[in-house]
């Protein structure tokens, strides 16, 4: 048994036979690859949170983009495995400013330093950029549907989806400019 179980549970096991792979997601230097085992999120969200904006440094107005602090794609834990490279994944828990398994914790890799997801304690935020989508319609399903913590964004986005002031459905919504 391993002092840390975490290791062997969702979503850093490896997938079995029982793990249907749907979706692969690769860091940038390919030592972290992971499946999912559905073809969409429950939800895909622009975050302007200032965690996001300074974790993932981008906070400048000069790139219109960079303001979308992180785009993200929500999963059960359970519809994640690691097929390799769990054991190069970093750490970093925001709240308690520490690098440990602390949850909701940050994950990247360890090796090239690309952010794989955020990590909750029932959900995983996939970033979809990682994903090898093989057509254009199966990206199509990781769209994003609204933004929030709409008041900490660094420029105004008026692309028509729902703005929320914090968590989407749980805070006002607010207005696009």
């Amino acid at each position: 048994m391993t002092d840390e179980p975490w290791k062997t549970q969702p979503p850093y096991q490896k997938p079995d036979q029982a793990f249907r792979k749907v979706l692969q997601g690769v860091c940038h230097c390919g030592k972290v690859k992971y499946w999912l085992s559905k073809d969409s999120p429950l939800a895909s969200k622009y975050c302007h949170c200032n965690d996001c904006k300074v974790i993932h440094g981008n906070n400048s107005s000069s790139q219109p983009f960079s303001a979308l602090s992180a785009v993200f794609s929500v999963f059960q834990k359970s519809d994640v495995a690691f097929q390799k490279g769990a054991e190069n994944l970093r750490f970093y828990s925001s709240s308690a400013k520490s690098p440990d398994h602390e949850l909701p914790c940050k994950v990247s890799c360890s090796h090239c330093g690309t952010p794989i997801m955020d990590e909750g304690r029932n959900m995983a935020l996939l970033f979809p950029t990682l994903l090898l989508f093989p057509n254009a319609a199966q990206r199509k399903n990781f769209d994003v549907q609204c933004h929030i913590f709409y008041p900490q964004r660094v420029l105004d986005l008026p692309d028509g989806k729902p703005k929320w002031a914090g968590l989407d459905n749980k805070g006002n919504r607010v207005d696009e400019t």
